[in-house]
């Protein structure tokens, strides 16, 4: 099974381009990250006129995953069970909360940003972990929320699935040789003490992080930002991760980072991490 994650930062504005890739790459398992689209309207016959059943969760112009499988797609999750919705940023104002979508804590969407299912005999999630914007955003506590409500339910999920992989944005680099230079990311997200041990809370429950050839330097960094010749540069990140548990990192056979992706007219800012079980 050759199995992938990408966030293609709008799947509409990448749809030739994830087409290519698909038809060049042939995986059997893809995960997206921040599709940009609703369920609705998701390609799903384009990408399936190459054989892929889909599960979409989406939820308009943010946000948004999806699951693309020719080796079946069964017992389909949107969501996790305890899931946090985000609240939003205190008003400059009057210290109210500025709600993303209704007033009410109880009656909030959680947003789209898991889907889960069965392919091919392994259990698979599709993630976009929240960013977390500074560390003194309430984005930032929601970030940490999300992570600890993930880890319960992936608890609960690997005493079902021996066959399980996590793959996505996780929007945090685990460790300082994860980042082109640790120093201009201090007092930024994705490098905190709390968000790294969020990481490791998730591999304390037997996952292990799957590390892929970087295909051009030391480091298999997957995320460049558009701005000043970061990738020609190799000024990056690896933020797109893929967590397995032990029966599926013993099948691993390889795994790479596909810069290629990332090169020419139009690309995501993110590569696709592209790893091979036996």
């Amino acid at each position: 099974m050759r199995l992938a994650t990408w966030n293609v930062n709008s799947v509409k504005a990448r749809l030739p381009r994830l087409l290519e890739w698909l038809d060049e790459a042939k995986p059997d398992v893809v995960c997206l990250q921040e599709i940009k689209t609703t369920t609705a309207l998701f390609p799903a016959v384009e990408v399936g006129e190459l054989g892929y059943e889909v599960a979409a969760h989406g939820e308009g112009r943010w946000n948004g995953v999806a699951l693309l499988s020719s080796v079946g797609l069964e017992d389909i999750s949107r969501g996790f069970p305890g899931q946090p919705s985000y609240a939003g940023e205190p008003s400059d104002a009057d210290g109210q909360a500025e709600l993303t979508l209704l007033d009410e804590p109880e009656l909030r969407t959680p947003e789209a940003r898991a889907v889960g299912a069965t392919c091919g005999g392994v259990r698979v999630w599709s993630l976009y972990v929240p960013n977390g914007r500074t560390p003194e955003s309430a984005h930032y506590a929601y970030k940490l929320e999300w992570f600890a409500a993930l880890r319960a339910a992936f608890a609960a999920e690997l005493g079902l699935y021996d066959q399980f992989a996590a793959c996505g944005d996780f929007n945090v680099a685990p460790t300082d040789d994860d980042v082109w230079n640790p120093k201009v990311f201090i007092g930024s997200t994705h490098v905190t003490p709390p968000e790294r041990q969020a990481l490791a809370d998730l591999r304390a429950l037997g996952l292990t992080d799957v590390i892929p050839k970087p295909m051009k330097g030391p480091h298999p960094f997957t995320y460049w930002d558009y701005r000043a010749g970061a990738f020609a540069k190799d000024m990056g990140m690896r933020i797109d991760l893929v967590y397995a548990s032990p029966a599926v990192a013993g099948r691993v056979a390889g795994a790479y980072v596909d810069r290629e992706a990332r090169k020419g007219k139009g690309p995501s800012d993110h590569a696709p991490v592209v790893v091979d079980l036996d």
